[in-house]
């Protein structure tokens, strides 16, 4: 009679490890009931795999937080899951959860640092970038370059611009950190294959040069023209006169409109004024301007005005008087189409 009551009790555990065993099996390989577009996990660092797998119950992503912590001391894979947010995606199953967990694939983000922008323009971007942790926030721009490990900089034209990912909780320094070390790495490595006979000092003077560049046109076609000029009028040491770096050494104060009283006074950056360049970049160049820069057009154009044609092109031309004439012709363009 007992051997009789153990060999039930025996089938009965029996049945009952192969039933929790089939559970198993169909838990780990069965699709998890998410919305169709998936779902936005946070994994806090120091999250433990018991913690991970209370809240995934809680939160009704698995059915079973005993399965899945199962499942991932069975594969040795419970130390390994990393913090971070992760998009879910839908129809998934618990093991290939677990998986996306120690992966580290995280959700990116994306900020676009554009071409042209100053510095100014580059920090209210990163502070209305919401996945990006605020650490800068009203500080100078000297503190923030002493913060990046650079505090005899200016920060002007130091940042590359590119379209970069990063994942939430990046700090607003790490990513200017990698902008600029982008920065860096780009210009050493157009510096090294530059034209010979620049009128350029370092490679800094060649950044500052390509700001202007890029300021100046907005057809890579025509960069490499507009700094054969400015190249040229250096070297005949000529002054620049360049309206960009007017408007920049207005800063704050200028409205749309150069007047003449502003290309009299005497800024830094006031290129109608000072002979050579200006002391800094006057905004963040392009790899296209950085490269007309260090490979200005051969040619004898020492000056260039806007045609007023609707492609944004330029008259350039050899003589002052050639040069006027293109000047007169884009006045009349502005006249007859009331701009």
């Amino acid at each position: 009679m007992i051997y009789r009551i153990l060999a039930i009790l025996l089938l009965a555990v029996s049945a009952l490890i192969v039933w929790q065993w089939t559970a198993y099996e169909k838990f780990k390989s069965s699709p998890l009931a998410l919305p169709a577009d998936g779902l936005i996990f946070n994994l806090e660092p120091g999250t433990s795999m018991r913690g991970l797998a209370f809240e995934l119950e809680q939160r009704e992503i698995i059915s079973n937080a005993l399965y899945f912590r199962s499942m991932a001391r069975l594969s040795g894979q419970a130390a390994r899951i990393q913090a971070g947010e992760f998009l879910i995606p839908a129809q998934i199953t618990p093991s290939k959860l677990l998986a996306l967990f120690v992966s580290g694939k995280v959700t990116q983000y994306s900020l676009t640092l554009v071409e042209g922008w100053t510095f100014r323009e580059v920090m209210k971007a990163v502070a209305e970038e919401a996945s990006l942790t605020a650490t800068l926030g009203g500080l100078s721009d000297e503190v923030i370059m002493r913060q990046l490990g650079f505090p005899d900089q200016h920060p002007e034209g130091r940042f590359f611009p590119d379209t970069y990912h990063f994942p939430k909780g990046t700090t607003d320094l790490a990513f200017l950190k990698r902008a600029y070390s982008a920065m860096s790495r780009r210009l050493a490595s157009e510096w090294e294959k530059r034209e010979k006979n620049l009128p350029y000092k370092s490679a800094y003077e060649a950044l500052i040069m390509a700001s202007i560049v890029e300021r100046e046109s907005g057809l890579a076609d025509e960069r490499p023209m507009v700094a054969g000029v400015f190249v040229r009028r250096l070297q005949k040491r000529m002054r620049l006169q360049t309206d960009p770096t007017v408007i920049y050494g207005m800063g704050e104060r200028f409205d749309g409109n150069i007047r003449r009283r502003d290309l009299k006074e005497p800024t830094p950056y006031n290129t109608y004024v000072i002979k050579g360049l200006p002391p800094t970049p006057i905004s963040m160049p392009s790899v296209e301007s950085i490269n007309a820069a260090l490979h200005p057009a051969k040619g004898d154009a020492l000056y260039f005005v806007a045609t007023g044609n609707t492609d944004g092109s330029s008259k350039f031309s050899a003589t002052l008087d050639e040069h006027n004439r293109a000047v007169r012709a884009y006045l009349r363009y502005m006249k007859r189409h009331n701009r």
